[in-house]
């Protein structure tokens, strides 16, 4: 579920480097959050694709 969401950001991320058209950093934020969670996940030993 979480690496769902990693990837869907990180294609709306990417579309709005393209288009220049981003929510005001909106995106950005959510891409780091999502960044974090995965690498917390990472950190305690949990399988980070699961």
């Amino acid at each position: 579920m979480l690496v769902t969401i990693a990837t869907i950001l990180v294609v709306l991320w990417l579309l709005g480097l393209v288009t220049s058209n981003t929510l005001g950093g909106f995106i950005h934020l959510l891409l780091i959050v999502a960044i974090i969670a995965v690498l917390i996940r990472v950190i305690r030993g949990e399988n980070p694709l699961a």
